[in-house]
């Protein structure tokens, strides 16, 4: 969708909006079901990216404990602890740059994944910037869905992260998707960005061919050490607001309710739900983030009447529609 189109949903009166977005979610996800995550750094801090938001790079006093990519059988262990407790995708993290074939850290993750995949959920990697040969392997190795968030619209992106460009992001997901790879990519609400950049920031993901498998939108937590420190928190009313949009303008797509839930009641989360989000991060951590502890989430979802999603490891990508071209594309 345009700039335009979003920007009129946006400025609708409040209940209006999520009257069109339930009608959006209840058309294309009736089985009023969630879909239960678990996020995973397997790789914490010491990153080489200045995102000013993160607590994990290394250019920021943050005060986090760097820690070397985890074993394999650490990683096994708490995959199959996540699915025992209901999640059906696993997700990992790594804190650094980019990875590169033939590299050792590039042969371990690969190594993991293939382990992980074994397990029957479906798994998503993050692990910054990917050529065309790294998403192939990751795709052939048994990862069904690519995380790589563009985090605000283009024309703010510079005053979040200076150490890659935009147009790199976008270029990591085109190799994503054209490897075979569903992807995941949202954005962060709380930046000190205005309401303009969160819509252009949804036009340029709902102009993805094909659209994202899902989208993260995620409310800043400020970290200690970090540039961004001391921002606001975002109101419930615009984080409601954007996963209205967000539904949509992405219909068949999985709105994830992400960081920040810790910051938000029960009922602000029920609202979400009802607006549209169908996925949540599920557990006790969310990276280095409090996520709220499992027992509290299923309660919620029990209370809403709710279930859980079945997981789909041999999931398949959206397909691109015909008459519109491929993109992100930076060429």
């Amino acid at each position: 969708m345009k700039y335009e189109e979003l920007a009129s949903l946006h400025a609708l009166p409040f209940f209006e909006l999520l009257k069109k977005s339930r009608a959006v979610h209840e058309e294309n996800w009736p089985e009023n079901e969630v879909q239960l995550c678990t996020l995973l750094s397997i790789k914490t801090g010491g990153c080489s990216e200045d995102c000013s938001y993160c607590s994990q790079s290394a250019r920021h006093s943050s005060g986090i404990q760097i820690e070397r990519l985890m074993e394999k059988d650490a990683v096994m262990e708490r995959a199959q602890a996540a699915r025992a407790s209901g999640s059906t995708r696993f997700c990992m993290g790594a804190a650094w740059k980019g990875v590169r074939n033939g590299t050792k850290r590039f042969d371990q993750v690969v190594d993991i994944i293939e382990s992980v995949s074994s397990l029957g959920m479906e798994v998503c990697v993050t692990l910054g910037e990917l050529g065309a040969e790294e998403a192939t392997i990751l795709k052939e190795a048994g990862v069904t869905a690519y995380n790589h968030n563009v985090d605000t619209s283009p024309e703010y992106y510079p005053n979040i992260v200076t150490s890659h460009t935009y147009d790199d992001r976008l270029n990591t997901i085109r190799h994503a998707q054209d490897a075979g790879m569903s992807i995941c990519c949202g954005g962060i609400l709380g930046l000190g960005e205005d309401t303009k950049d969160r819509l252009k920031m949804i036009e340029v993901i709902s102009e993805f061919n094909p659209q994202p498998e899902s989208v993260p939108i995620n409310s800043l937590m400020p970290m200690p050490g970090t540039p961004l420190e001391g921002s606001n928190p975002v109101e419930i009313f615009d984080v409601v607001r954007m996963i209205a949009v967000a539904r949509i303008a992405c219909p068949r797509a999985k709105v994830r309710l992400s960081a920040g839930r810790t910051q938000m009641s029960e009922e602000g989360q029920a609202m979400c739900f009802f607006a549209g989000a169908n996925s949540i991060f599920y557990g006790d951590k969310l990276l280095t983030a409090e996520n709220p502890a499992i027992k509290k989430d299923l309660e919620l979802i029990e209370k809403l009447n709710l279930s859980a999603q079945a997981p789909n490891p041999q999931m398949q990508p959206p397909q691109s529609e015909c008459d519109k071209p491929l993109s992100p594309c930076c060429g």
